[in-house]
């Protein structure tokens, strides 16, 4: 089947974050480039599944196009597929008979949005989960309780949340999970705690990073590793991953360098690095920084040669970093070295990595407007981004 419809939209992503700060599901959105365009939702479907399929993780579908929302309602996506609803389609009778095929199949749907008036009785059990916008969520001035002083129907998932203050109160206000990138303010939040949770193994694996560039003897890095065992296991996780895509099990440290060589063992203690923090909060932050990393690695992948491709995926995996350690980009990265184009990116704002960070940062967004932008800088067609962008998400699953 073709996958034509991977040029008629924007894909943008962002994670269902429940109360343990563990990501339980990915929103995808999908905006059509030109409103009158004739989407097919098979084509979507079958691009869904091949990152989530009917055995994997859960996808909730957040579509900007009535017509071919209308046209999924109708179709028969599989069970971990969820179905975000705006309330003005939830409200028309003509939709009722979908949404409960919908129901009975056993698809998740979300109602977005607030009605102007009641749903139909037929209608409401349909719903698991209501989506309600943080701006616009009437009970943050009441404190917990809505202004009538009456319970919501359906629980609720809060949307438009950016940072860990917003998903804090949003859990305290009842809400079932929140949806969005809470690491706008992650190191002021948790500077006020003290010393960052988990320093101690960030420096082992920093330590770490600097033999790895000086290419210092196995035995001086082994002893390194040696300090921590539990990382020592998640970096041999995460190099026997199937997103690695080696055909033997890597069995030690020694093994890996061996197989891969230093350079290439370099990105997997990047990833090691953004993911070994102890803070609930920062859950999500890592989560972010991963698929940042895979994402920008394969933006050039068909351009780029392996050196490139290694410090798209350092830049990418690197730059949460400075909520990680609480720190400066400037004052961090004096003791972790890096590509003299990853440090123009992270801590200038400049040079040739820089226009695919911000594409990057458009789709965590979901902001057609910046996406738009940032392909014409790149001069990228939307159909390579959003492949590139699937793929990505594809490897993220299999480290997870």
């Amino acid at each position: 089947m073709s996958d034509a419809i991977l040029g008629q939209v924007a894909l943008g992503y962002s994670p269902f974050i429940d109360r343990n700060r563990a990501v339980t599901a990915t929103r995808l959105t999908v905006f059509p480039l030109r409103p009158d365009a004739a989407l097919d939702a098979a084509q979507l479907l079958q691009a869904v599944a091949g990152v989530w399929p009917a055995d994997g993780a859960r996808v909730s579908l957040n579509v900007a196009s009535e017509s071919l929302l209308q046209d999924l309602l109708k179709a028969e996506p599989s069970t971990n597929v969820m179905i975000e609803v705006p309330a003005f389609m939830a409200g028309d009778p003509a939709n009722i008979e979908a949404l409960q095929a919908l129901h009975r199949q056993g698809n998740t749907m979300l109602l977005k949005g607030r009605p102007l008036q009641a749903l139909p009785r037929e209608v409401l059990p349909c719903f698991k989960y209501s989506i309600i916008e943080l701006s616009d969520d009437r009970r943050i001035a009441e404190g917990s309780q809505s202004p009538s002083g009456a319970p919501r129907t359906i629980p609720h998932v809060q949307s438009g949340v950016s940072s860990v203050a917003d998903m804090e109160a949003s859990f305290n206000r009842g809400a079932a999970a929140v949806l969005g990138w809470p690491i706008d303010d992650v190191v002021a939040t948790a500077m006020a705690g003290g010393k960052p949770a988990g320093q101690t193994d960030l420096q082992v694996i920093v330590e770490l990073i600097n033999r790895v560039d000086k290419q210092e003897p196995i035995e001086r890095l082994e002893a390194t590793l040696k300090r921590d065992p539990s990382l020592a296991f998640k970096l041999m996780r995460y190099i026997n991953s199937p997103a690695f895509g080696l055909s033997v099990e890597i069995s030690s440290f020694r093994h890996a360098i061996m197989m891969l060589g230093y350079q290439r063992l370099k990105r997997w203690l990047a990833l090691l690095l953004a993911t070994a923090g102890k803070d609930s909060n920062l859950k999500p932050v890592m989560f972010a920084a991963v698929r940042r990393g895979l994402f920008m690695e394969e933006l050039v992948r068909g351009s780029g040669d392996d050196e490139m491709r290694n410090e798209m995926f350092i830049c990418g995996v690197f730059s949460l970093l400075d909520r990680m350690f609480r720190q400066p980009f400037a004052d961090l990265l004096r003791t972790i070295p890096v590509p003299q184009r990853v440090y123009q990116a992270l801590v200038d704002g400049t040079g040739p990595y820089q226009p695919y960070f911000e594409l990057v940062k458009s789709v965590e967004s979901e902001s057609l407007f910046d996406f738009s932008a940032a392909a014409d800088t790149l001069m990228m067609s939307v159909s390579e981004i959003n492949r590139a962008e699937l793929r990505a998400l594809t490897s993220a699953a299999q480290l997870d």
